[in-house]
């Protein structure tokens, strides 16, 4: 019972990461290939909160602020990059980030890592058991999902729609796109903060090697496979590569291989996608309604 808790939390985790991650590049167009960066800034500053025998909220907010000021640092000088330029710059950015993670040992202990993180305690109640944690985490999972959803339903959804669409007939409008740009990067990374809090707390031990390019790649396919531009295709996503490569523990392989065959199976996955459904699972209806009108066109045209 404890395992199927154990992929549940997981599940909750990823879902947050995957739709914050979706807030950047589906509803954005931002390609940011740093978001594991993120994730391990909101770990670290709850973890060492919680170590200095801070409770659980301030960590999760401190998680949050930092987080929330990576992204700023990182989206205030890329600006004016896009396309690959971007996915380059915030690649760097991660690795900055894991190298300070690695080096920076008088705070972070480097390769050693922070061990023993305690467990959350919420008005003197310690949610230590795993279903008690599960409860935690998928509560937050949800405000996480309700808050993106409710901003991407607002007008500031739409804005990063046309902002993605076409930058030039946004400022057009005028709207200051680089503003929206900017707010999108931070809140995303404000979120992946919280999924860095969740994990310390609930694994109790975190070190540099967790928050790598892997990571972040785990995150992009959740939101390939689920569909850029939504918000249930990020949950879908998400649960599904947690769920996928779980049948590999059950075979007699060494950690290696099964790590080597966890890559190769996400990496047909996305594949099958691309060559079958480049929307992804749920991609957003403006996909199915272009295909219809290129349908019907090509029935007048042959008629």
């Amino acid at each position: 019972m404890d395992y199927f808790i154990h992929i549940a939390i997981l599940i909750c985790i990823y879902i947050i990461l995957a739709v914050s991650l979706n807030l950047i590049i589906g509803f954005t167009g931002q390609l940011n290939i740093g978001h594991a960066a993120f994730y391990g800034i909101g770990a670290y500053a709850a973890a060492l909160l919680a170590l200095s025998g801070q409770p659980f909220w301030l960590g999760l907010l401190a998680a949050m602020f930092f987080a929330g000021l990576g992204g700023l640092l990182i989206s205030v000088p890329c600006l004016r990059l896009r396309g690959d330029y971007l996915a380059i710059a915030t690649l760097g950015f991660g690795e900055i980030i894991r190298a300070l993670m690695k080096n920076w040992t008088s705070l972070t202990r480097g390769p050693l890592g922070l061990p023993g993180i305690p467990s959350i305690e919420i008005f003197g109640i310690t949610f230590s058991q795993p279903w008690q944690f599960l409860i935690i985490a998928a509560l937050i999972a949800v405000i996480v999902v309700f808050l993106i959803r409710r901003m991407i339903k607002a007008p500031f959804g739409r804005v990063l729609r046309s902002i993605r669409e076409d930058e030039i007939a946004s400022q057009s409008l005028g709207k200051k796109i680089i503003n929206y740009k900017v707010i999108a990067v931070v809140i995303g990374a404000m979120f992946a903060g919280v999924a860095g809090s969740l994990y310390a707390h609930y694994i109790s031990f975190i070190d540099p090697t967790t928050f790598t390019l892997q990571e972040t790649i785990l995150m992009l396919c959740m939101v390939v496979l689920g569909g850029l531009g939504s918000i249930r295709g990020s949950i879908i996503g998400a649960a599904l590569l947690i769920i996928i490569p779980e049948p590999l523990r059950f075979l007699s392989l060494p950690s290696s291989a099964a790590a080597a065959l966890r890559q190769m199976l996400y990496a047909i996955i996305l594949i099958l996608i691309m060559l079958y459904r480049p929307q992804g699972l749920l991609g957003e209806r403006r996909y199915t309604r272009n295909s219809n009108a290129v349908k019907k066109k090509r029935g007048v045209a042959s008629a």
